[in-house]
């Protein structure tokens, strides 16, 4: 895969750089097999290489909604709840009381604005309209992060997901603007990058692990794989060395 995407980078005139740091993800965290969904017969989303049903599907889509302002931890509880009472399907989903919905979803927080945004979900995934960007930006609640990922994770669409930490990472490494709009940054990406569905999950995914583990708002410089990149002074940071050269 590495060689095929250098390849490809040389070829086309990409910048080398974002294949470079998607290699030094990959060869430290190894596969994230994102977007975890429950399996047949279980309650709790696990890590099983993303949705291969339509009911995982549409729960990916429902966890899309839910991690909104929160951690995942928190959006998998929410989800449990949901798989224990109700199928994880659109039209159950829609069917049921609001009030029971949000009470569901607390633990993922802003749990009445998250139950009128999933019933609004649940109805476009029963009205038969095409899951396109287009379509999905037109939903409450849904905006270019969240139908991106559904668009990538739930029906393997080749569009990158642009998130926080996506920003604060590659701002670090002076590689984009963190204050880019959104459609400008996940552009950078996609004319870098192969336009391929695997690269782009694994990618993202790797991306957030890594702003868990090293680059925080305050980050933990030590160990960090991408150390000798960062060309940005770190106000906070816990490392020593706080100029650095790539």
């Amino acid at each position: 895969m590495a060689k095929r995407i250098k390849r490809q980078t040389s070829e086309m005139g990409r910048d080398g750089r974002f294949v470079e740091v998607y290699e030094a993800l990959a060869g430290e965290y190894g596969p994230r097999r994102w977007w975890p969904v429950t399996p047949p017969g279980g309650t709790r989303p696990e890590y099983i290489g993303g949705p291969r049903t339509r009911q995982q599907r549409f729960e990916m889509a429902v966890g899309a909604v839910l991690t909104q302002n929160t951690a995942w931890n928190n959006a998998a509880e929410a989800i449990v709840n949901l798989n224990r009472t109700v199928i994880l399907d659109p039209t159950s989903l829609y069917r049921i009381n609001e009030r029971r919905l949000a009470d569901l979803v607390r633990p993922s927080g802003y749990y009445n604005q998250k139950a009128k945004r999933l019933k609004a979900l649940a109805a476009f995934f029963t009205s038969g309209r095409d899951v396109n960007r287009d379509n999905l930006l037109t939903l409450d609640g849904i905006g270019p992060e969240t139908a991106d990922s559904i668009l990538l994770y739930a029906f393997d669409h080749p569009i990158f997901v642009v998130d926080a930490y996506t920003r604060r990472l590659f701002d670090r490494l002076a590689m984009i603007d963190a204050g880019a709009p959104y459609d400008e940054v996940q552009a950078i990406f996609q004319s870098n990058l192969p336009r391929d569905v695997h690269i782009y999950k694994e990618y993202h995914a790797l991306i957030v692990e890594h702003g868990k583990c090293h680059c925080r708002k305050r980050p933990s410089c030590e160990g960090c794989v991408l150390l000798g990149r960062c060309s940005v002074e770190i106000e906070g940071s816990d490392h020593k060395n706080r100029k650095l050269s790539q």
